[in-house]
């Protein structure tokens, strides 16, 4: 055993399991939150730096539509990233991964913030944007699955989606700061103030937290699963494409799954305002504004899914609601469009049934792959599914409105949702999903195991 593995063991011992558990909780709970603020705040005030930074076009449709190619952009470097730091994450440890991808986040949203408009350098602020972006997202396609694995490896099997969902929650919590940071910006600055440089404040939050997060981590232990696997392997890594191929059934059930799960977040949780208003149904400011409080709605939602899926069974939980989620969307979005039922009803709807697919994804995909390859397993797959169905989703959605095809949209939506659903069958094919789901399965009073995982 070298000497970082004695004081890694030594610091392990020393601190009480419970002091433990809120310290890796913690790490992975923050990075969540700084991912989806700096990663969503970027959507949220694209209206609003569109002209600054990539210039004005008809109407500003020109402007906006190419800062949410920088959006869609971002999204390609993804699973990029899941491979280089995913590998690193699998060979150096969790922490290491977790710390570097996000201290790389950091420093791009500092950068946008600083970046000069193209009054300034022309046709170069629409370039470094984009670059900024490129970064951003190599260094989040190594956090989510870094955070996965972590909170995979280190939550009580009892209690494993419990974790789950409140790791996760810190990407609702994230997504809710950035219509909080939105909402007094535009009280504060007004619309004009924001569109004419206020919105670098709202990177400036994002470097901020992005540094506190970088203090935390430093602090986090270490997985013990991913150091008895380091202790315990002999040899080099597998072949990427050869172990893709080995766990084929994984793969397949983290594809469906998350293109359920991202389509469902971005439409039902960033672009519904826009949406909205496209139909006249409610004004643009108004309906971000709201969605605070349906993003409070969704956490809560998260949180009793975890719970659940502890106490009742994952898959039932699962099923359920990613069924009423195939029924649903398309009466509601109808509903709503010909002004039926409120824009308030149906968005904390919708965003309800999104969130059982965001409390489980963290350690639903987690327990498809072995310690070994689980970062870098699970993160390429996750994120090139995120940059082929989420990335792309307000630019897809732009691009019908500004050609008199928004309605389209339910239909794509719907469509998308039946793959979580799928996924809770295919991931039966998984010997290790199956194994750890009944071994978790909840008990009984009298201490039988029930069947509900089943």
């Amino acid at each position: 055993m070298t000497a970082d593995q004695t004081a890694a063991v030594t610091l392990r011992d020393a601190v009480p399991a419970a002091d433990r558990r809120r310290r890796e909780l913690a790490a992975a709970t923050v990075g969540s939150v700084v991912e989806s603020f700096d990663w969503n705040v970027y959507a949220v005030l694209a209206p609003y730096f569109a002209a600054d930074l990539f210039g004005h076009g008809k109407g500003g449709v020109s402007g906006l539509l190419a800062a949410y190619v920088g959006f869609a952009v971002g999204f390609v470097a993804r699973p990029v990233g899941s491979f280089l730091v995913g590998r690193l994450s699998d060979s150096r440890g969790r922490r290491f991964g977790l710390t570097l991808s996000m201290s790389v986040i950091a420093a791009a949203s500092l950068g946008i913030a600083l970046l000069p408009g193209q009054h300034t350098i022309g046709a170069w602020a629409a370039v470094l944007a984009v670059a900024a972006r490129i970064v951003q997202g190599l260094a989040f396609g190594g956090e989510t699955p870094t955070v996965a694995a972590y909170v995979t490896e280190t939550a009580p099997p009892r209690h494993r989606f419990a974790f789950s969902s409140v790791s996760y929650g810190g990407t609702i919590l994230g997504s809710l700061l950035s219509y909080g940071v939105l909402t007094l910006l535009i009280h504060t600055l007004g619309k004009s103030g924001l569109s004419n440089g206020g919105w670098r404040w709202g990177f400036v939050v994002a470097a901020a937290l992005g540094l506190t997060a970088v203090w935390v981590r430093r602090t986090a232990p270490e997985s013990e699963d991913f150091r008895r696997t380091r202790e315990d392997a002999r040899g080099g890594r597998p072949p990427f494409l050869g172990m893709l191929r080995r766990h084929r059934w994984a793969v397949l059930t983290v594809f469906l799954h998350t293109l359920g799960g991202t389509t469902g977040y971005y439409f039902a949780l960033v672009y519904l305002p826009q949406y909205a208003a496209a139909y006249g149904v409610i004004g643009k400011e108004e309906a971000a504004s709201f969605m605070t409080l349906v993003l409070a709605v969704v956490l809560a939602t998260m949180l009793l899914s975890g719970v659940l899926a502890d106490r009742v069974g994952l898959l039932p939980v699962m099923r359920t609601a990613f069924a009423l989620t195939t029924v649903l969307v398309l009466p509601l979005l109808a509903a709503l469009r010909h002004g039926w039922l409120p824009f308030q009803l149906v968005a904390v709807v919708l965003g309800m049934l999104v969130a059982t697919v965001l409390g489980t994804i963290n350690v639903f995909t987690g327990l498809l792959f072995p310690t070994a390859v689980r970062a870098v397993g699970l993160g390429v797959v996750s994120a090139a599914t995120i940059a082929a169905f989420g990335g792309t989703f307000p630019l897809l959605a732009e691009w019908l409105h500004g050609d008199h095809h928004l309605g389209v949209i339910p239909y794509y939506v719907t469509l998308c949702a039946f793959g979580p659903l799928l996924a809770t069958f295919t991931a039966l094919r998984v010997p290790a999903f199956t194994g750890a789901i009944r071994n978790s399965r909840p008990r009984t009073a009298g201490g039988r195991v029930q069947s509900g995982n089943g």
